[in-house]
């Protein structure tokens, strides 16, 4: 039963007029509006880092990789979406109980753990110089990324833009040095929501196969030629930089009574991320009789099946996902970087900023000297290769330290999935590496 204030009727008169329209309704109809806008309000205060993982890991790399493989291959990679969520969220809910527990982030947990200095000077070393090379790479991509969605929504651009890479650096810079985790976590989480929207809108415009759709996506097939993309979907999927990235927003975000929420938090997270990886890499399926070399040549070849909307829709998602991965690239390389060497993690300490801000101005000079976005991407690989092992092996060591973890370190089972991804990991980083240098 719900009370009204008699001085407030004119506010809840235009309340429910903006709800249901001019016509009066029923006050099961009001009840109905306003719960649902507080539920709504509700979610987005209850939601916790996840939302930012899956903007970091949804860039421009995973919508080329997808936007290929669904061109070359149709919709028999999709089971290769699926095992990549699974892997992801194992490894993130692992990051994420390790930061809740201990309060820190990952960094801080490997300095906590290893007790001979060199092998932790050594481990400091690998990370920094694979993080900040790697972070680089991808921010490139990211920029390069954002600029190419927005040439699809406004073709104008393309004439400037070697003014709009450092336009995009320079955006992602604001947000950056104004914004706190939480008012970025909240800013991301709007945007990965447009960016679901759009996505998802484009793959239900070309009205796709269902039933094929459900079959590949639960049956695995690996066409001749195909691990090459299998790899690539799981390389932008499972990105070690977001292993750091977690472990510090859950440390900020968390306490230890709130597992149960956290994990929550993270499935739910990875499921709308790989959901859009699936809609990106249906669009790629709907044209497989054109041959695609690029992701700027998908909303044209859309267009047929879309309209003159297709590149308004897909460039929307290009851009969002560009954007909010050159935010989360450079932060969690601040994080990763000043948790090694036991410096401060606040964002407004001078140098997280130089850290974020020399990635972020190096991603910027790498999108505006002339290599495609493709080179970019690959070169992110490489770097994705050679780290992801490494700090896989970190984790599942970190979370097996019973002191450290104070009863919530992996079990059995949690172990074996946690190897198994490992193993995983070794064979992607070697072929990924492989494949770049041939």
């Amino acid at each position: 039963m719900l009370l009204f204030h008699h001085s407030k009727k004119k506010q809840w008169t235009s309340y429910t007029q903006n709800c249901f329209g001019k016509h009066k309704k029923t006050l099961q109809q009001e009840y109905i509006c306003m719960t649902y806008d507080n539920n709504m309000l509700r979610w987005l205060k209850d939601s916790g880092p996840g939302a930012v993982i899956t903007a970091a890991f949804i860039g421009p790399g995973t919508v080329t990789v997808c936007t290929l493989a669904g061109n070359q291959f149709g919709y028999s990679l999709l089971w290769v979406i699926l095992f990549a969520l699974l892997a992801t969220i194992i490894l993130q809910e692992m990051s994420a109980r390790l930061g809740i527990i201990t309060s820190a982030g990952l960094s801080e947990s490997l300095r906590m753990t290893i007790s001979r200095k060199w092998v932790f000077h050594v481990a400091a070393l690998l990370i920094f110089l694979a993080v900040f090379v790697g972070n680089s790479a991808f921010e490139g991509g990211n920029i390069s990324g954002t600029g190419i969605g927005i040439q699809l929504i406004w073709p104008e651009t393309k004439q400037a833009s070697i003014y709009l890479y450092p336009l995009i650096g320079g955006m992602a810079g604001i947000l950056l040095f104004f914004g706190n985790y939480k008012r970025l976590q909240t800013i991301l989480t709007w945007i990965v929501i447009l960016m679901s929207i759009s996505f998802l809108m484009t793959a239900i415009l070309i009205r796709p196969d269902l039933a094929a759709i459900i079959k590949n996506t639960f049956v695995p097939n690996a066409p001749e030629g195909s691990w090459i993309s299998i790899l690539g979907i799981i390389g932008t999927t499972i990105v070690p930089y977001n292993l750091f990235l977690h472990a510090s927003l859950a440390a900020k975000k968390w306490k230890s009574t709130d597992l149960k929420a956290a994990r929550t938090d993270i499935i739910r997270a990875i499921i709308v991320g790989c959901v859009i990886s699936a809609c990106i890499m249906i669009c790629g399926a709907a044209v497989q009789h054109i041959q695609i070399h690029h992701i700027s040549e998908l909303p044209t070849a859309l267009e047929p099946l879309m309209g003159q909307y297709a590149g308004i829709f897909f460039g929307f998602g290009l851009t969002a996902a560009g954007l909010t991965s050159a935010v989360t690239a450079p932060m969690a390389a601040s994080l990763a970087i000043c948790g090694i060497f036991g410096w401060s993690t606040d964002p407004k300490t001078t140098k997280y900023r130089l850290i974020w801000l020399t990635v972020l101005c190096t991603g910027t000079a790498i999108s505006v000297s002339g290599y495609k976005p493709i080179q970019i991407i690959k070169s992110a690989q490489f770097a994705n290769g050679l780290l992801l092992p490494v700090i896989v092996a970190f984790l599942i060591y970190a979370v097996n330290n019973h002191r450290l973890m104070q009863g919530k370190s992996n079990s059995l089972i949690q172990n074996f999935l946690a190897v198994l991804v490992w193993l995983i990991c070794i064979a992607l980083g070697i072929k990924s590496m492989v494949t770049v240098i041939l």
